[in-house]
C-alpha cells in the first residue's frame, strides 16, 4: 500500500479511508443520478438538487486517569470524574472494563461526575470516550495482573488499580502519525421555484473512526452532529447589537433550529476499522466528525439544484430568491 502523507507536517496517516467513505455513501445515496448541471431536476414546484462533501477530524488525546475496584462481591467498580452528557459514557465503560475483566457487564458498576475521583479530560472535543475507555482499559489490564498474581489468597477489602492515557504531547504516535477520522456527506435538497423555501428531502453520512466501541450510540453521536450541520447551513444565526456586544436574538423564538419535520430523511453509516496508531483499543473521536462537512453538503445541494452559489450562512430564502432564474412555469 503506497503511504500518503500529510501536507502539513509531511508525517504519513496512521489510516486515511475518505476515499472509501465517498465510494460507499455515494453507492448507497444513489450519486450517479445526480444532475451534472444546475436546475436540470424538477419534481413539481420543486428544484431538485444533490451535494456531497468530505468530513476530516483530528483525533486528540488528553491526560486522562481512572480507577476500577474490584470488591469481594466480585463486582467491578469504574471510577472517574468523566461526565456522561448522552454520548454514552456508561455504556462504553462498563463494556470495555468487562470486556478486559472478563466479567458480564451487570458485574460491572461505573461511576463518574465525581470531582473526588481520578481527572479526566472530560466530553466535548471528541475525545471523551476514547480517552476515558483507553485509561479504563489500562487499570482493568494492572488490575487483572494484581489479581492473578494474588490468586488464592484473601483480600477482604478487595483490590483496586489505576490507569492512564497520557496526553498528544507525550505520545510519540502523536510525532510520527497524523490521526484522523474520516468521513463523506451526501444530502438532497429542494428548492421552492417560486420562493426559494429550502427543504432538506433526505441525508446519509459514511463514517471512519477506527474501532467503533459502541455502533449505536456512535451512529446516534454521528447523525446528532449532522443535525448540527444542517441546523448550520439552514436555520442558525445569531445577531450582535454592534454598540454592546449584546446577542439581540437570545431565544429560539427568533434564533432557529431544526425540529423533526426539517429533517425527515437522515442516516450514518460506520464503516469499523482498528487504528492500532491511535490508542489500544483502535479507537478514535466520532461526535463532532458528523458536524464536519454537513453544511458544505446541504450548501453544494443547493447550487445543484438552483445555480446559485452562496457562501456564508445560514442560506436563507432571501439569499436565494433574487437570484433565482426565470424557470419555465416558475416565477
Amino acid at each position: 500500500m503506497r503511504r500518503r502523507f500529510t501536507p502539513e507536517t509531511g508525517v504519513p496517516f496512521s489510516d486515511r479511508r475518505m476515499v472509501e467513505c465517498m465510494r460507499e455513501g455515494a453507492r448507497r445515496f444513489g450519486w450517479n443520478r445526480r444532475p451534472t448541471q444546475p436546475g436540470q431536476l424538477r419534481d413539481g414546484r420543486w428544484l431538485i438538487g444533490y451535494g456531497m462533501a468530505a468530513a476530516i477530524r483530528p483525533h486528540f488525546q488528553m491526560t486522562t486517569r481512572a480507577r476500577v475496584r474490584i470488591g469481594a462481591d466480585g463486582i467491578a467498580v469504574v471510577q472517574s470524574d468523566m461526565t456522561d452528557i448522552g454520548g454514552g459514557t456508561y455504556t462504553i465503560l462498563t463494556q470495555v472494563a468487562a470486556d478486559v475483566l472478563g466479567l458480564p457487564p451487570d458485574r460491572v458498576r461505573v461511576e463518574i461526575g465525581n470531582s473526588d475521583f481520578p481527572t479526566s479530560w472530560g466530553s466535548g472535543g471528541s475525545w471523551g470516550a476514547s480517552n476515558s475507555s483507553t485509561a479504563v482499559h489500562h487499570a482493568c489490564e494492572i488490575l487483572r495482573e494484581k489479581l492473578v498474581s494474588a490468586a488464592g489468597r484473601n483480600h477482604p477489602d478487595g483490590l483496586e488499580a489505576e490507569g492512564e492515557t497520557v496526553s498528544l504531547q507525550e505520545d510519540p504516535n502523536y510525532k510520527a502519525w497524523s490521526l484522523n477520522s474520516y468521513g463523506a456527506h451526501f444530502a438532497e435538497v429542494g428548492v421552492d421555484i417560486d420562493t426559494a423555501e429550502i427543504r432538506l428531502r433526505r441525508m446519509l453520512g459514511v463514517f471512519a473512526a477506527g474501532r467503533f466501541l459502541n455502533p449505536k450510540t456512535a451512529r446516534s453521536q454521528l447523525i446528532g452532529g449532522m443535525t448540527f450541520g444542517v441546523s448550520y447551513a439552514l436555520f442558525e444565526q445569531g445577531v450582535l447589537d454592534t454598540r454592546t456586544g449584546g446577542f439581540i436574538n437570545r431565544d429560539f423564538t427568533e434564533y432557529h433550529v431544526p425540529v423533526h419535520a426539517d429533517v425527515t430523511e437522515i442516516d450514518a453509516v460506520l464503516l469499523d476499522g482498528f487504528d492500532d496508531k491511535a490508542n489500544v483499543l483502535g479507537a478514535k473521536g466520532v461526535g463532532e466528525l458528523g458536524i464536519c462537512g454537513a453544511a458544505a453538503a446541504v450548501a453544494n445541494a443547493i447550487y445543484n439544484a438552483t445555480g446559485v452559489r452562496v457562501r456564508d450562512f445560514p442560506i436563507t430564502l432571501d439569499k436565494v430568491l433574487h437570484r433565482l432564474p426565470l424557470w419555465e412555469n416558475g416565477g
